[in-house]
């Protein structure tokens, strides 16, 4: 008996260190991804925004008279009123305070102004459209003017789920009334009265 526990624990012992002796081999994923989908896609929107850009091209180009100017973030915009003496223009934590309306590219108002009420806008401090967030930093107090948004400066792919479509290219016309600065909290300081 003792023979055979002897033999049994040495079994047990061998098939320890054989399992612990073996490495687990990493396994090769189940499935591979060749890039093709995101190859696609990156086609898919430089197509849209070739198309897009064509269009507001097309805008641009009809009315010669307009200077637009172009931005560095891909949109396009003129100013209806320009504010001449002031300097100042809304920075981050600012509060704006603005009016607008939203066009599509063929000039049918899809908002109006009175729709849209006067915002109150904390800069860069809120989530709005991704084009006015950059459009209003470079308007000064009192100024009007008109953008041209590409869809991924607007609504996206995926709109507003109320008028504006999927991909919908839009104009904006933005007047800044006023802005103020972030205010600045002074800390009270507590001195020793004197007695």
């Amino acid at each position: 008996m003792e023979k055979l526990s002897k033999i049994l624990l040495l079994f047990v012992v061998f098939v320890t260190f054989l399992s612990c002796k073996q490495q687990q081999q990493a396994r090769m994923p189940i499935s591979r991804s060749s890039g093709t989908f995101m190859k696609e896609s990156a086609a898919r929107n430089k197509k849209l925004i070739a198309g897009e850009e064509g269009k507001i091209d097309s805008i641009i180009k009809s009315n010669p008279k307009i200077q637009y100017l172009a931005s560095k973030k891909g949109y396009w915009y003129h100013y209806q009123i320009k504010n001449e003496k002031d300097t100042l223009r809304p920075k981050k934590g600012d509060v704006a305070q603005f009016d607008y309306e939203i066009m599509d590219l063929k000039g049918n108002v899809v908002y109006s102004e009175v729709e849209l009420r006067p915002q109150t806008y904390h800069v860069d401090k809120q989530n709005i459209m991704m084009g006015l967030r950059d459009g209003i930093k470079l308007m000064r107090k009192n100024e009007k003017v008109t953008f041209l948004f590409p869809s991924h400066m607007a609504y996206g792919y995926h709109g507003d789920n109320k008028l504006i479509k999927s991909n919908e290219p839009i104009i904006c016309t933005v007047t800044l009334n006023d802005f103020k600065p972030k205010e600045k909290i002074t800390p009270q300081v507590n001195l020793p009265k004197n007695e």
